[in-house]
């Protein structure tokens, strides 16, 4: 059984920078499959991010965090890490992973067939 544990979130004033962690567990080695950051603000629907899927170099990132967040892997690890630079109170969300089997990342929530528990990044001006 698949099962995501995520880490890294905190709170951090504008222009600061945090890096967020998902582990997986219990996942089928040898399949490629997606890993996608979504987050939701309060008040408003959760929304893709940015999203990679592992065994290949195919990423994906959202217009509003285009050249401030970076996604990453390592295979080894069996790890997602999202680094968020040049951060802006509107990124703060409550933050999560979410997995799929499959070679391609759908910004879509309704994909993804495993989720986070979900890390809380506040951003303050």
């Amino acid at each position: 059984q698949v099962q995501l544990v995520e880490s890294g979130g905190g709170s951090v004033q504008a222009g600061g920078s945090l890096r967020l962690s998902c582990v997986v567990f219990g996942y089928t080695y040898g399949y490629d499959y997606c890993m996608n950051w979504f987050r939701q603000a309060p008040g408003k629907e959760r929304e893709g991010v940015a999203g990679i899927v592992t065994n290949s170099d195919s990423i994906w990132y959202d217009d509003s965090v285009k050249g401030r967040f970076t996604i990453s892997r390592d295979n080894a690890k069996n790890a997602v890490y999202l680094q968020m630079n040049s951060l802006k109170p509107e990124d703060t969300a409550i933050y999560y992973c979410a997995f799929r089997y499959g070679g391609y990342c759908y910004p879509d929530r309704s994909r993804y067939n495993y989720w986070g528990q979900g890390t809380q990044v506040t951003v303050s001006s």
